[in-house]
């Protein structure tokens, strides 16, 4: 076999000269696929952290609707049972009224109906209020909790 003449020394030489940029070429290329598959799981990692926080917030309102649902089935059997007692003493107090000796006694009873009436109006509007907002502040409890979460969270990734 002969020696190399010049022009395949020259390309010899030339290919030991290209050889770092064909790495770094190489090198390029690799990166151009890595960056692209490190962001796509970035993206797929975010999407399934909003699909679960998506999923607390259903949970959340679905737990505050059953919350809010029991406590008006509640308060409604309270009502319910103060009708019932208020419909049982006006009976009595008619009963009371017609039974009466003297006009005298008619208007003191009648009298005292109203006084009762009004009392027990008034001490049941105020346990009511007082119950419903116990009720709302129960029923929100879950959705404040994951609004407080989405500001810990989003506050923080800005």
């Amino acid at each position: 076999m002969a020696s190399k003449t010049r022009s395949e020394e020259q390309v010899a030489a030339s290919a030991v000269r290209a050889e770092p940029f064909v790495e770094g070429g190489t090198a390029a290329v690799a990166q151009t696929r890595v960056r692209p598959q490190e962001g796509m799981e970035r993206a797929m990692k975010t999407a399934e952290e909003a699909l679960a926080f998506g999923q607390g917030n259903v949970a959340a309102l679905v737990r505050s609707g059953q919350i809010w649902a029991a406590g008006l089935q509640d308060l409604g059997k309270q009502v319910a049972a103060t009708a019932q007692e208020q419909i049982a003493n006006t009976m009595s107090a008619f009963k009371a009224i017609a039974g009466a000796k003297s006009v005298s006694d008619a208007i003191a009873a009648q009298a005292a109906l109203a006084r009762t009436t009004i009392e027990r109006t008034v001490a049941e509007s105020g346990r009511i209020t007082e119950t419903s907002l116990k009720l709302t502040e129960q029923a929100m409890a879950p959705v404040a909790a994951r609004v407080s979460l989405a500001v810990e969270k989003f506050g923080r990734a800005a």
